[in-house]
């Protein structure tokens, strides 16, 4: 035996769409209902565990043993349940290097996540796809049962209740093996780098290790803001008789019977009227925007994942993003938190964490806000230990300028590393000195360097804020053609990309651009076709089913299969050579934060959580070295000589943005 291909299906009172794994496995009722497997990719077999099956001894053997590779799609799932389920649940990472997950193969060869979806996408025959009634049979027995008269009042629904459909969900579980099987089989020509794989189970165990959350501060801001929205909605409701001022359509209708027509009641509309309005009017709006900054979801996400050891667990996806292989977020959504500006962040959380909430209301004034700020620093450290935070700094502009070879830029980043200053000093021919915080050409250097990276235009000033920073209309195709006659070498690079990626889909022949290789990869027996960028680290991105056809320019351009961030729907897509760039350059700050990551690791560091291009570390209060921790985020990496890369950080009490 060297192989097995798992699926199994499981109870939990939990709900595991808002608790996440972690919770769900260890809730007292959490149980394994039922074990699929195939050995060497034979014919499935299925153990009732419901019914008094268990699992044959020498597959017990093979799931503890270092020389059967486990295979599953989404293995940390049937990972981690089945080290509770077999008494591992000390140890857990123990088991971790033999399991291989079908999802992220999936992922990194750009397909999107789901069993079923995966499965379409590769082009599995009908038989062979994942069976539709899947969720309801989860529904119907994974889940508690609402109690009725028709069903006896029952809270959970038994085999015994249900034989028949219990007998097609044995039938649906055994299908999923088989599915994940052929889709495994179809990506073997198209592998997971050794490094992903290691770096997948370092992914774990960081989720593993989860977050201690102060429990004090979540109870507290979910009290303050209850209560906070019942005076608000009771202020509103007095001022304008709705029967619920909330509704956006009667508040509308309200406005318009005072004589004041809105086409929407959008965030940026709501700012612009509270300009112009007074009275009565004002209030309501004023009320609207402050509630509409209550973020006590958050808070809540926290509350429903939160273990018996205070600590929160599975808040990163690995590969998330698989256009970069960027990390995603989870249940709290870490990725996605607000900033924090307050200077007294510490007294506003002893307010919090007492339910203070008329010296909150008298400090801080608006205190849906003061409640926004504070979500970061609901993640705090183990007792005894600190939180060292660290990032890089300019990691994108740092990666692009070295990709490209802009020399003056990297000579800035060798250097004193004020970029927009130094953006500024290119695009206008004005000494470096006379451009100073807060003048308006350093604020044209940086909504430039924010924008305009990718061949951005106009369009993309606008996006990042220009008009919000003085800038008119008129000023901003000059600044857009000031910054590209200054980033020649990065202009070049967007069009050599591009103009790499049609010639490879026209004549099949792969092309080399900066260190990167473009090139056609197909398995014709299986149907799968992909454009590759192999990037410096050697890991791949891939493009699904890729081809050449007109755009909405009436240009020819590259096209291929992959998820719409809008429809979140896998369909086809277009691309050009500063989206090449992007996710060029995107991918290759990852794999900074990924070599980072395992150097942390190897340094006998905890990563609990990372952001982007930040970690958040747990550390001993008498180990908390910053200065250590900076200099290995600094250190050169192999396969990026020359790229300078530099890194800032803190120690705090509870997680923040310094």
């Amino acid at each position: 035996m060297h192989s097995l291909n798992i699926d199994i299906e499981t109870y939990s009172s939990v709900d595991i769409k808002k608790a996440g794994l972690y919770r769900y496995v260890q809730s007292p009722d959490f149980t394994v209902l039922l074990f699929a497997y195939s050995v060497n990719g034979q014919d499935t077999q299925i153990v009732d565990l419901t019914q008094g099956e268990e699992i044959p001894k020498e597959i017990r053997i093979a799931l503890a043993s270092d020389s059967v590779t486990k295979h599953a799609y989404n293995a940390a799932f049937e990972w981690y349940c089945l080290s509770k389920h077999m008494g591992w649940k000390s140890h857990p990472e123990t088991w971790l290097p033999q399991w291989r997950d079908t999802m992220l193969h999936g992922m990194y060869c750009g397909f999107t996540a789901g069993l079923g979806a995966t499965a379409k996408a590769v082009g599995l025959p009908q038989d062979k796809r994942k069976m539709t009634v899947g969720n309801s049979l989860i529904k119907l027995f994974c889940t508690p049962t609402k109690p009725t008269k028709k069903n006896g009042n029952r809270t959970r629904t038994l085999p015994h209740h249900e034989p028949d459909k219990w007998e097609f969900f044995k039938e649906y579980c055994v299908q999923d093996v088989e599915v994940e099987k052929e889709i495994e089989k179809r990506l073997t020509n198209f592998p997971v780098p050794t490094a992903e794989q290691k770096l997948w189970e370092l992914d774990q165990r960081i989720n593993v290790a989860g977050v201690k959350v102060d429990q004090a501060l979540i109870d507290g801001a979910i009290y303050i803001s209850d209560q906070t929205t019942d005076q608000l909605t009771n202020e509103a409701v007095e001022l304008t008789g709705l029967s619920n001022p909330n509704s956006a359509a009667q508040l509308k209708k309200w406005l318009a019977d005072k004589g004041q027509e809105v086409d929407n009641l959008q965030k940026g509309t709501v700012s612009e009227l509270i300009e112009t309005t007074t009275g009565d009017i004002k209030r309501v709006l004023e009320i609207r925007q402050e509630m509409s900054k209550t973020s006590v979801k958050k808070y809540q996400a926290m509350n429903a994942a939160v273990c018996e050891d205070k600590r929160v667990r599975g808040l990163l996806q690995f590969y998330g993003a698989n256009r970069t292989g960027r990390w995603a977020g989870r249940l709290v959504q870490v990725q996605n938190l607000p900033r924090n500006y307050l200077e007294t962040l510490g007294h506003a959380r002893e307010l919090t964490q007492e339910k203070k909430i008329d010296a909150l209301k008298l400090i801080y004034g608006n205190v849906p806000d003061t409640l926004s700020q504070l979500i970061r620093t609901a993640f705090i450290p183990t007792n005894g230990h600190k939180l060292l935070i660290s990032d890089f700094s300019a990691i994108e502009a740092r990666v692009i300028a070295w990709l490209a070879g802009e020399q003056w830029r990297l000579d800035v980043f060798n250097t004193h590393g004020k970029i927009y200053e130094a953006s500024a000093s290119a695009m206008f021919g004005v000494p470096l000195e006379e451009i100073t915080k807060g003048s308006d050409l350093r604020q044209k250097g940086k909504v430039a360097e924010l924008a305009l990276g990718y061949q951005g235009a106009a369009g993309a000033l606008i996006s990042m804020g220009a008009l919000d920073m003085g800038l008119t209309e008129e000023e901003l195709p000059d600044i857009v053609k000031r910054w590209r006659s200054s980033n020649k070498r990065i202009v070049d690079l967007w069009y050599s990309i591009e103009n790499a990626a049609l010639a490879v889909l026209r004549t099949g022949q792969p092309q080399g651009v900066k260190g990167l290789l473009l090139q056609r990869e197909s398995d014709i027996e299986n149907g799968l076709d992909f454009l590759t960028i192999t990037l410096p680290s050697s890991r791949k991105l891939y493009y699904v089913k890729p081809f050449l056809a007109e755009n909405d320019f009436g240009k020819e351009a590259v096209y291929y299969w992959g998820m719409n961030q809008t429809t979140k729907k896998f369909e086809k897509i277009s691309s050009y050579g500063g989206k090449f760039t992007e996710n060029v350059v995107q991918a290759i700050a990852r794999d900074c934060l990924a070599e980072t990551l395992v150097r942390l690791d190897n340094a006998g560091y905890q990563t609990i959580m990372h952001i982007h291009d930040e970690v958040v570390l747990d550390v001993p209060e008498q180990q908390a070295d910053l200065e250590k921790v900076e200099n290995i985020m600094k250190q050169p990496i192999n396969w990026a000589p020359g790229l300078p890369l530099n890194a800032d950080g803190f120690i705090s009490d509870y997680y923040m943005k310094d």
